[in-house]
């Protein structure tokens, strides 16, 4: 493998730390080409020294030169003094800041002061901190302003999980779990990996092993929807489990249930069963490089088969079987085909009933009997008796 290069940096929000006095800094997450993730923390006056350096390396990109020649993006000065509200605010900055700066030309965003800057620094994965004084408080960047990074609509404070069963990591972007383990969530991605924090640990956890302090945590997912989203098959995957499906890349299938921990229900003809979310595309979105590596990993464990697994709270997550998917799905398709045929026949009706119609021929006005001889010798005139004598 070539050198290491940066091909993602999101901001994911800011830490207020008070050891060994108060100050902020700001969180980012950190995807590298070797696909593996890291977070790393800096102060804003040392994004700007790095951000100055960078601009003396490459004056004619930085438009010393030629104001024109600019592509290296502006960032503003820190202040004399930097509060939670100014943190707050330079979020949206920072977030644009750091998108244009990984697709500058390879030169720049590819060079040894932009890797070096955001590699991590044994600070990053052993801050300093001290027992006596509280721990760091941590602000999210809010999901919508992660789209939008110029509206930013204020703080969110960071979910605490807990491990339900040991975890052994398998690779070093994850993170091992004792029972009974409290995590802060800080990105829970849909496909059943989530980035956790603990102390000073930090990497991807499954998401069947962790469950919410407050109850049961179903109600974040989606009810099933048995009409079902077309999805496309971008790796292929054999059952291990009986209620699982193998597919073959390239199948097309309908997904009926996407749950939490990356196991989605999906239907395939009239048969269900789970799959990976991770090896699924939605049909017709267009292919990118983010997601063709996460299909690269190894699909995450499905809850089911955690062993001595130990909630804390005496109601358990609310389970559906697979017979109850299959059973309803089934009914969902049969009632749609029931509408269809009835719509047809009623058309079919309708046109039977206008054809006859249409083809009867109209009714002829009855001829009159002809009167008898009596009859025209009694009544008519004499001109027409005259023609019967």
């Amino acid at each position: 493998m070539g050198d290491a290069f940066i091909r993602h940096i999101e901001l994911l929000g800011y830490q207020k730390r008070f050891f060994p006095s108060q100050h902020y800094v700001y969180m980012f997450l950190v995807k590298w080409n070797d696909l593996s993730e890291k977070v790393v923390y800096r102060r804003f006056t040392e994004i700007y020294e790095f951000h100055k350096a960078l601009k003396e390396m490459f004056p004619i990109e930085s438009g010393d030169i030629n104001i024109e020649n600019r592509i290296i993006p502006h960032l503003p000065a820190p202040k004399w003094f930097d509060g939670q509200r100014s943190t707050e605010n330079r979020q949206g900055t920072l977030a644009e800041y750091c998108y244009a700066l990984v697709n500058l030309p390879h030169k720049i965003s590819r060079c040894l002061h932009v890797v070096n800057f955001f590699k991590v620094r044994h600070d990053d994965m052993n801050p300093v901190t001290d027992s006596q004084i509280k721990k760091p408080e941590v602000f999210l960047l809010p999901k919508d302003s992660k789209k939008n990074p110029t509206d930013i609509t204020g703080p969110i404070v960071l979910q605490t999980y807990r491990a339900i069963a040991d975890y052994e990591k398998s690779s070093t972007s994850e993170m091992a779990l004792k029972a009974g383990d409290m995590v802060d969530v800080v990105e829970k991605s849909e496909n059943g990996w989530w980035f956790c924090q603990m102390k000073n640990k930090r990497g991807w956890v499954p998401a069947a092993y962790l469950e919410p302090l407050d109850g049961p945590d179903e109600s974040e997912e989606q009810e099933p929807n048995y009409a079902g989203e077309a999805y496309t098959v971008q790796k292929s995957y054999t059952a291990v489990q009986e209620d699982e499906l193998t597919l073959k890349e390239g199948d097309t299938i309908e997904v009926i249930h996407k749950l939490l921990d990356g196991w989605w229900v999906i239907r395939k003809d009239e048969t269900t069963g789970y799959y990976p979310s991770m090896y699924l595309q939605k049909a017709g979105e267009a292919n990118t490089s983010v997601k063709s590596e996460l299909r690269n990993r190894s699909a995450p464990p499905r809850r089911s088969t955690i062993r001595n697994a130990k909630s804390i709270h005496k109601q358990g997550r609310k389970h559906i079987s697979q017979e109850t998917y299959r059973r309803n799905s089934k009914k969902y398709i049969q009632n749609q085909r029931n509408l269809r045929g009835n719509a047809h026949n009623k058309a079919n009706v309708i046109i039977e009933k206008n054809e006859p119609q249409d083809s009867k021929p109209k009714a002829q006005p009855a001829v009159p009997p002809r009167p008898s001889k009596d009859l025209i010798l009694n009544r008519c005139t004499e001109s027409t008796r005259r023609k019967i004598l």
